[in-house]
């Protein structure tokens, strides 16, 4: 039978960020739910994808977008090797918003331990999302395609530098103290930034940002005082709604820009509209990523090769997995083989004599396995497993 892997999701060439707000699950309420409904799957859910893995049906999973008010039209649907490849693509980097992005890694990882923690997993999926990340860890350490300081957080900063040109004595807000916020914080260190505001709900972690970049430190409550000073704004907070409006800006002398890189937003798009402020998004990021690319694509077929190569892999190991028991059968016929013709010989010499009898058989018996699941769907009367070595 075909590998029954499947794939429902959406992502940021699919789906504008509206709709991947609908789609995307917090990691602390809603992704469990979902991992519970599921009952087995992986669900991959960055600032730029929500995507479920599962094997059989994904009636399930398409109900579960449904739910959130995401429409068919807005999703993607893979199956089989086609499934498994696009996982092999997400955790290489080569489907993220600025390719080669090493962040999409770290997400991968933590999706497949937090199926773990929820019991979400089996052996198909943990082969599946194992293989994905020593896949990725190899395009990163044998071509280049990770090579500099590219992700969102960049692309961030780019937009900003091409916005003043030059950062040198501006107060740049960083509103959140996650992962994004420490990125964009590390990229912006060599720009000769004047001050470097960091506003959080919890004021220890504004605190602990605030002191690794030499900034000031500021809770959720003292933002419309930040609003005021600010010449940049950079939102990347997990929050539930919006954290600014347009009531929250003051009237300013000078405009304010904000780039808001979190999912949900944080910014709510009616700041845009505001004379004096300029708020970008995800969305606006695109335009900004196109000169991050042009180094990395020579490295693409590279990766592609190593996708290809991960992938022949694991579908070898799915048809050993298919075969199993056929396996030991004809490992027990190698072994009876050996003891009737050599019933002297010592154990190590009849364990490698059955060895190597059973070994050009159990490639052929792989071989055939891996031609049934890439080719239709077997029939009933499928003979791979009544496959057996003549008698000599």
């Amino acid at each position: 039978m075909p590998l029954p892997l499947y794939l429902v999701g959406l992502n940021h060439k699919v789906a504008p960020v509206e709709v991947r707000e609908r789609g995307a699950l917090d990691p602390v309420v809603a992704l469990p739910a979902a991992l519970r409904a599921l009952g087995r799957g992986v669900i991959l859910s960055t600032c730029n994808r929500t995507e479920i893995y599962g094997v059989g049906s994904p009636r399930a999973a398409q109900a579960l977008f449904r739910e959130r008010g995401v429409e068919a039209r807005h999703l993607y649907r893979k199956e089989g090797a086609e499934a498994l490849r696009h996982l092999f693509r997400v955790a290489a980097g080569l489907d993220s918003l600025v390719v080669g992005e090493a962040q999409i890694l770290g997400q991968v990882r933590e999706a497949l331990f937090l199926a773990r923690k929820h019991g979400a997993t089996e052996a198909l999926l943990e082969k599946a999302f194992q293989s994905a990340l020593a896949l990725g860890k190899r395009a990163r350490s044998e071509t280049a395609i990770g090579a500099g300081a590219v992700s969102v957080a960049y692309a961030a900063l780019d937009l900003a530098l091409a916005v003043y040109g030059d950062l040198t004595g501006l107060a740049v807000a960083v509103l959140g103290a996650g992962e994004m916020a420490e990125l964009f914080l590390t990229h912006l260190r060599a720009q000769g930034v004047g001050r470097v505001l960091v506003v959080n709900r919890t004021p220890e972690r504004a605190q602990a940002l605030a002191e690794r970049f030499g900034g000031e430190a500021y809770p959720l409550t003292a933002l419309p005082q930040v609003l005021r000073h600010a010449d940049l704004v950079v939102a990347s907070a997990a929050a539930p709604r919006y954290l600014v409006g347009p009531e929250d800006l003051p009237k300013r002398a000078k405009p304010l820009f904000l780039i808001d890189i979190a999912l949900p937003r944080n910014i709510h798009p009616g700041v845009g509209r505001l004379p004096h402020a300029y708020l970008y998004n995800l969305d606006d990021l695109e335009r900004v990523v196109g000169k991050n690319l042009e180094a990395r694509r020579g490295e693409v077929p590279k990766v592609e090769a190593l996708i290809e190569g991960a992938l022949g892999d694991y579908l070898e190991w799915y048809a050993g997995h298919r075969v199993r028991e056929a396996i030991r059968a004809l490992e027990g016929w190698a072994h009876r083989e050996v003891a009737r013709e050599l019933p002297q010989a010592d154990p190590l010499t009849r364990h490698k004599e059955a060895g190597r009898r059973a070994h050009p058989w159990i490639l052929a018996l792989k071989a055939r396995a891996r031609t049934f699941l890439e080719g239709p769907p077997c029939p009933e009367d499928c003979p791979l497993l009544a496959f057996r070595p003549p008698r000599p």
